[in-house]
Formats: structure tokens, C-alpha cells, sequence
């Protein structure tokens, strides 16, 4: 099966370029289960069996906690070309209600619950989801990486970082991945994706159809190339919760 938009290097394995994110599969405001569980864990394994997508990324903070579930539910045990990422470091207190929350011991309990959710021993790759500015970036960053050292998550990612913090990062672990927003209608990010280039870095552009409104009037494919087009290092992971428009998404780059 040939994966769409070829493939990338990430956290170690070889995948899909394109990948799905996991943040509407779940209701509205990103709160609680979706209307139709089946439905959504249909659409995972559509994704993976028959589209060849090999890049999933999930966070804790999706539902809270049920889009991690979902995963487990649809794709577990997991094929071994897949690579699932999540994220961690986002507390959620109500539908559309995100509060950055990076105290390590929060972070732990956050990894060690995805470890249950997902029922791995080890996160592929984990992403802190957002820097606390209550908290000092570096023992942010410190705590997933003592984590790593522990042998519960294998690769460490960043989320919503700029160039500076990406180096800074890099002083107490491997960023394995950035993952910030991007996408032709909002391109202000496009430097930080240059540069992650330059330091052989993955950029995992999130909101690359803008939340819906480039895909309009058959634009999907535009807006993903102009994303692919950045480099090779880009790999972007649009979200849907609709069968006929994964298969548009997969169609566009096929």
C-alpha cells in the first residue's frame, strides 16, 4: 500500500507524510465522546488498513482522555509500522477550555495515563503540548525527558515553539519533533518550520486546512501541497471525522 505523499523519518520508524490528527473524533468543543464511538473507530482503521496512514496523533487532552481510548479501541494491538503520537501538558476544565499545566508531577501522571490509555509501555513519541509559563521550560521539558530515560516514552517532541525554545530544549534532550500551527491562510510559522529543517528536525504543521476553510471549493489538495512543499521535513496531520472527507484527503495526494 502505498502511503500518501510518500513517506518521513519520524521518531524513528518510516511513515505516512501524511498523517491524521485525532482532535475531532471526539464532541463538540473537544469534551467528551463523539456522537457515534463506532463510527470514529471505524474511521481510525479506515485510515490506517486501508489508506496506509502510519502517522496517528492523539493527545490526553483530546476529550479529556477519549481520543486516546478511541486509538486503543480501534488500532490495538498496534502494526508495528505505526507510529502513535500524543501529547501531554494541557489541562482541560470544559468544553473549549485549554489551560497549558507543566508542573513535572502533573506531567508524569499525564504520561503514565496515556501509557494506560494507549496500553503501551512506552509512548513512540510524546509531545509537551504547551509550554507553562508558571513553570520554568526547562523543567518542562526535563520532566519527559527523565521519562525518556525511564524507558516510558521513546522520543520526546515540542508543541507551539519557537525557534529559541527549540535550542534551548535541545540542552536537555533530543527534540524528536516540533509540532505548531500552520497552514497557507496563517503562514506566519513557516520560519520555525525552515529552521527545523536546518536542524533535521520533523514539523508536524497542525491545522493545515485552517480548521476546515481551505478545504473549500476543492482546495485540499493546494493547501496540503503548499505544506509539503516547505521541505521534506514537513508531515502535516489534518483531522476529520468523516469518512468521504478522509478519503478527499487521501485522494489529493494520491
Amino acid at each position: 500500500m502505498k502511503p500518501p505523499a510518500g513517506t518521513i523519518t519520524l521518531a524513528g520508524k518510516q511513515v505516512s507524510r501524511l498523517g491524521l490528527g485525532t482532535m475531532r473524533l471526539t464532541g463538540p468543543g473537544t469534551w467528551g465522546d463523539p456522537a457515534d464511538a463506532n463510527a470514529a473507530a471505524a474511521l481510525l482503521r479506515e485510515a490506517v488498513y486501508e489508506h496506509g496512514i502510519t502517522h496517528v496523533d492523539t493527545a490526553d487532552a483530546y476529550g479529556p482522555h477519549t481520543a486516546e481510548h478511541l486509538v486503543h479501541r480501534a488500532l490495538h494491538p498496534y502494526p508495528k509500522r505505526l507510529l502513535i503520537a500524543t501529547k501531554v501538558g494541557m489541562l482541560r476544565t470544559g468544553p473549549n477550555e485549554w489551560a497549558p499545566h507543566g508542573h513535572p508531577v502533573y506531567l508524569r501522571a499525564s504520561v503514565e495515563g496515556s501509557l494506560r490509555r494507549l496500553g503501551v509501555d512506552c509512548l513512540d513519541l510524546c509531545y509537551l503540548h504547551r509550554n507553562d509559563p508558571q513553570i520554568p521550560f526547562l523543567d518542562q521539558v526535563g520532566a519527559l525527558a527523565a521519562l525518556q530515560r525511564e524507558g516510558k516514552i521513546a522520543h520526546v517532541g515540542l508543541s507551539k515553539v519557537s525557534p529559541a525554545q527549540i535550542d534551548r530544549a535541545a540542552t536537555v534532550v533530543t527534540v524528536a519533533a516540533v509540532q505548531n500551527k500552520l497552514n497557507e491562510a496563517q503562514p506566519g510559522d513557516v520560519h520555525t518550520a525552515t529552521y527545523c529543517r536546518t536542524q533535521g528536525i520533523p514539523y508536524v504543521p497542525y491545522a493545515p486546512l485552517g480548521t476546515g476553510a481551505l478545504a473549500r471549493d476543492g482546495g485540499t489538495h493546494r493547501a496540503l501541497r503548499w505544506l509539503l512543499d516547505l521541505g521534506e521535513n514537513v508531515a502535516p496531520i489534518p483531522g476529520t471525522s468523516s469518512p468521504a472527507h478522509l478519503r478527499e484527503l487521501v485522494d489529493s495526494l494520491s
